[in-house]
């Protein structure tokens, strides 16, 4: 397995701006970019680069706060380029549900694993229980774990334990 661990502010200037300039419309800009880099540039780089098996059934996509919310909009919405998403304590930059899965029953049959998470001290709980509601309800298969951790280190690193135990079997 080849991990890749991207950026995900598509700027020219990515260093993380003062807390008061972390939305601005600028920076919100990269997120957005963020998509465009990944598929048409960084991808293919890896592949033209690496012995990789360049398929979607060998290709996830996760990450964690931020990252998890650019990982369920970029893998939800490109099931042709990934089989495996996980988010981590996905952030607000996640776009509404019913915007990532607009169709359900064709998620159901692409996705190998989608997996989502998030610690029940963390302030952004209710958006992955959104998620997790919306999945449930419209009987999308997907793993979803509560830790009794916060914003932090120890959920992602347990997660991401445990996400990458189940990819590519």
């Amino acid at each position: 397995m080849i991990v890749v661990m991207p950026n995900g502010r598509a700027l020219a200037d990515d260093r993380p701006p003062p807390g008061d300039q972390a939305f601005t419309p600028a920076h919100i800009a990269g997120f957005a970019k963020f998509e465009s880099e990944l598929l048409g540039t960084l991808i293919p780089a890896i592949e033209g680069r690496y012995p990789v098996m360049a398929e979607r059934r060998q290709r996830a996509i996760a990450g964690l706060s931020m990252g998890g919310g650019q990982a369920l909009n970029v893998g939800l919405g490109h099931l042709e380029t990934f089989a495996w998403v996980g988010g981590f304590s996905s952030a607000p930059n996640m776009k509404p549900v019913a915007e990532l899965l607009p169709d359900p029953a064709r998620t159901r049959g692409q996705l190998r694993l989608l997996y989502l998470s998030c610690g029940n001290k963390d302030g952004l709980i209710n958006l992955s229980q959104d998620l997790h509601a919306y999945l449930k309800q419209n009987q999308v298969p997907h793993v979803w774990h509560v830790d009794e951790f916060g914003h932090d280190r120890e959920s992602w690193a347990e997660n991401l334990y445990h996400f990458a135990q189940k990819l590519f079997r």
